[in-house]
């Protein structure tokens, strides 16, 4: 533990009285347990956080990069962190615009089918998906159970609509964990489509990497590139699983239209907002989220949540008349969702200098459950120093550590590739899956004690960080993914 005060000034306090007392309290705070209890009891006692989701989720809506939601975003964050004091700045970036049109789909024929019969398919396009035609195309369907079969039967995929029929399974060989589920599902996703078209397949389509089988479709990034970039996009688990038992009946052919385009690289912005510290201003400890969501819904939980309880960071301290000794800097990233350019830009910026950034945080887990700690890329002699922290957050059910050689979120991957370590919420996230990437993810999906839990948890992080008498050490040598 850390006791900084100076004993003049706590004598001093003690004869003019408690009001005194709080001011210096606040001026020369450490990582004491007395303020660490202040932290995170404001922080619970606050509603900021979800004042600030619903201004973004209900005022502005979807904040897909290059779209003017990304830019309202922008200036609403900004503008709200001027409100709080915070030095902010702007940190320009270019971002992909990509932007869906109509998409619709139906099974026209197939073996069995009564005349005049066709079965719709819902579906959504594809971050980076081609377009097909307005007027659509028609073209046999060919129904696939992972990457291995594409391989396997790479003669039968050539003028073929191909369907990845992955399930989510969120089984018990990983714990009934949702993370490993959606790896498997995500990969899919993004490398299943290019691997499609370099074999000739006319489109792709991916069974939807979610949850929820209440027939809603889960958009995400695909990596096409301009030399395969035909229509992608993913079908509900209904449907795919539709497609796949008519399949073995005999052919089925689909009638598709996805009619998105790619405009040129938008001009956006990184949101920056400085909590200067008072004696190593120079030292920087990141607590962040990203501000882009896909376009289908609000983007409450991915990623509305992260970037206001990264705000609250800032709230919860001015209230209490804290300043860190490090500098506590919030991200709002843009472009984590199809591009990465927010990150990657920030990380341009400090390549240089990263001896200068002593942890990153970046919540992108939602708080769709509750928040029982953190992970965090930090050496095995380092972990003993978080005990203090824990001890503090255990009276929320926050206060876990699970320390990992990688740790880091998107936008702080290549930050902690260069040494600098990584810290993520760890949340329950066995029900995230069902609302990511889709139309559900709203602001009526977010439970507000949740997100006082993770506020409280991410401000007593940040600040405990900012406050050590020694930085927490670099992150553990990366292993390449």
């Amino acid at each position: 533990m850390n006791f900084r005060r100076k004993p003049v000034l706590k004598a001093a306090a003690l004869m003019l009285g408690a009001g005194l007392m709080s001011n210096v309290f606040a001026a020369d705070a450490g990582n004491d347990a007395q303020t660490l209890a202040k932290i995170r009891d404001a922080a619970m006692q606050s509603n900021y956080a979800y004042e600030r989701l619903e201004d973004m989720t209900d005022l502005i809506g979807p904040r897909l990069s290059g779209s003017p939601g990304a830019a309202a975003a922008v200036q609403q964050v900004a503008e709200a962190m001027r409100k709080l004091g915070a030095k902010v700045t702007l940190q320009p970036v270019k971002v992909p615009h990509w932007v869906r049109g109509e998409e619709k789909a139906e099974l026209v024929d197939y073996t069995g089918r009564p005349n005049g019969v066709t079965q719709r398919v819902v579906l959504t396009a594809l971050g980076g998906s081609g377009a097909t035609p307005a007027e659509g195309l028609l073209a046999p369907v060919l129904v696939l159970q992972d990457l291995d079969e594409l391989k396997a039967r790479a003669a039968e995929v050539k003028g073929k609509i191909v369907v990845f029929n992955v399930a989510f399974d969120q089984g018990m060989a990983d714990g009934g964990l949702a993370g490993p589920a959606y790896g498997r599902g995500s990969r899919v996703r993004s490398q299943g489509p290019r691997m499609a078209a370099e074999l000739g397949a006319v489109a792709a389509l991916v069974r939807s990497v979610g949850g929820a089988d209440y027939r809603l479709p889960h958009t995400g990034a695909t990596n096409l590139t301009d030399a395969n970039r035909i229509p992608a996009g993913a079908v509900s688990a209904e449907d795919a699983m539709l497609m796949a038992r008519l399949s073995k009946r005999g052919p089925v052919k689909m009638k598709l239209v996805l009619t998105p385009k790619i405009l040129p690289d938008a001009d956006s912005f990184n949101v920056i907002a400085d909590l200067p510290g008072t004696e190593k201003p120079e030292e920087v400890v990141i607590v962040s989220g990203h501000l882009d969501s896909w376009d289908l819904a609000t983007g409450a939980h991915d990623d509305a949540t992260g970037v206001t309880s990264s705000m609250a960071v800032i709230e919860t301290l001015n209230k209490l008349k804290l300043k860190p000794r490090r500098t506590i800097r919030v991200i709002a990233w843009m472009n984590e969702e199809n591009g990465l350019r927010g990150g990657t830009a920030y990380h341009a910026e400090y390549k240089d200098k990263l001896g200068t950034q002593v942890a990153a945080i970046e919540s992108d887990g939602g708080v769709n459950g509750r928040t029982f700690g953190f992970i965090g890329s930090v050496r095995p002699e380092a972990e003993k120093l978080l005990a203090p922290l824990q001890a503090a957050l255990a009276p929320i059910g926050a206060g876990n550590f699970m320390r990992r050689d990688s740790a880091a979120g998107a936008d702080i991957r290549a930050l902690e590739v260069g040494g600098v370590p990584g810290f993520q919420p760890q949340v329950d996230n066995s029900k995230y899956f069902d609302y990511h990437h889709t139309p559900a993810d709203t602001f009526d999906k977010v439970d507000p004690q949740n997100l006082k839990i993770h506020v409280a948890a991410m401000t007593s992080l940040a600040w405990f960080l900012a406050n050590m008498d020694q930085p927490i050490g670099r992150a553990p040598e990366q292993a390449p993914r």
